[in-house]
C-alpha cells in the first residue's frame, strides 16, 4: 500500500469506483480530499462516452464532491482525438451521446450520414433499429469502422446495461467489419491519460473495478494496479484471468492512511 501511495500520477476508473449510478460510494470523498492534499496528479477516466467531463464534473457536484472539469478524460474525448490525428477534417455517421458529438466538433470532425469517413459508435439515447442499418449501409459504402470502448456491459442502480460492443454487434454481424475499439484497455486511451496527468508509467497507478479493461489496461500500459471490489468485480472472479492486480481494496476509501 505505501508503493501505491508513494505513486505521483492516479488514473482511477469512475462508475463503479467514484460512483455506482447516482450514489457516491464509500471512502471517495476521503480519498479525493487526500489526492488533492498530498497533491497529487490525478484523472478520473472513463470509457463511457456519453457525458462530457463538464457534464461528469456536475455529476460529482450533485453527489457532493468538487472536482475540476480538467480531471476527467472520456473514451469520447480519445476518439475524438484518434479520428482528427488519422483523417484530420474527417466526417463521421455517429450513433451516441451528446459527449461524442460535442468531442467530435470540438476536433473539428463534421457529421455526415451520406458519404462519410467512419462509422463511430457510443452509448446513447441515439441508438435505435433506423440508426443501426443506416450504420451498415455507410460501412457497406466503404465507412470505416469505430467504436469508443470495448465494454459489453455497463452498471446502473437497477442491473448491468449493454455497453459499446454490445451496441456494435449488429452492425459488425451484418458488415463482417470489425470496430477499433479506442478506449481502455486500448494503449491509445493510457497513454493519452499519461500526456495529461505529465508523469511516466513507473510513477502512477490505475485504479478500476474491471479486470478486463481497468487492470490489463494498467498492466499493459506498465502502471502499478489496484482492483477494488465496489464495482462489478467479486474477489473469486479474479482467479477466471491470467493476470492480476497488484492490490485488491475494497475501495478507494482504503488508500488514505487513517
Amino acid at each position: 500500500m505505501e508503493t501505491l501511495r508513494n505513486k505521483q500520477g492516479f488514473i482511477c476508473d469512475m462508475d463503479g469506483v467514484i460512483y455506482h449510478g447516482n450514489k457516491i460510494l464509500p471512502g471517495v470523498k476521503e480519498f479525493v480530499s487526500w489526492l488533492y492534499q498530498e497533491e497529487k496528479n490525478f484523472l478520473f477516466l472513463t470509457n463511457s462516452s456519453e457525458k462530457s467531463p463538464k457534464e461528469l464534473q456536475q455529476k460529482l457536484a450533485r453527489l457532493g464532491l468538487e472536482v475540476d472539469e480538467t480531471h476527467f478524460y472520456t473514451s469520447a474525448l480519445a476518439t475524438a482525438k484518434f479520428i482528427a490525428d488519422q483523417c484530420p477534417g474527417g466526417s463521421a455517421f455517429v450513433i451516441g451521446g451528446a459527449g461524442l458529438i460535442m468531442a467530435l466538433h470540438d476536433a473539428n470532425i463534421t457529421m455526415n450520414d451520406v458519404d462519410p469517413d467512419y462509422v463511430i459508435v457510443g452509448e446513447g439515447p441515439a441508438y435505435h433499429y433506423g440508426a443501426i442499418v443506416k450504420a451498415i449501409r455507410l460501412v457497406e459504402k466503404g465507412a470505416k469502422l469505430i467504436g469508443t470502448n470495448s465494454d459489453l456491459t455497463g452498471p446502473s442502480e437497477q442491473g448491468i446495461l449493454p455497453a459499446c460492443r454490445s451496441l456494435m454487434a449488429p452492425i459488425e454481424m451484418a458488415t463482417g467489419q470489425q470496430a477499433y475499439y479506442i478506449g481502455k484497455p486500448n494503449p491509445l486511451m493510457m497513454r493519452s491519460g499519461l500526456r495529461i496527468l505529465g508523469v511516466h508509467s513507473e510513477d502512477a497507478v490505475m485504479i478500476g473495478d474491471r479486470m478486463d479493461t481497468d487492470i490489463v489496461a494498467g498492466i499493459e500500459t506498465g502502471l502499478d494496479t489496484a482492483l477494488v471490489l465496489s464495482g462489478v468485480t467479486r474477489r473469486e472472479d479474479i482467479l477466471r484471468f491470467p493476470y492480476r492486480p497488484r492490490l485488491v481494496l475494497n475501495g478507494v476509501g482504503d488508500i488514505p492512511e487513517k
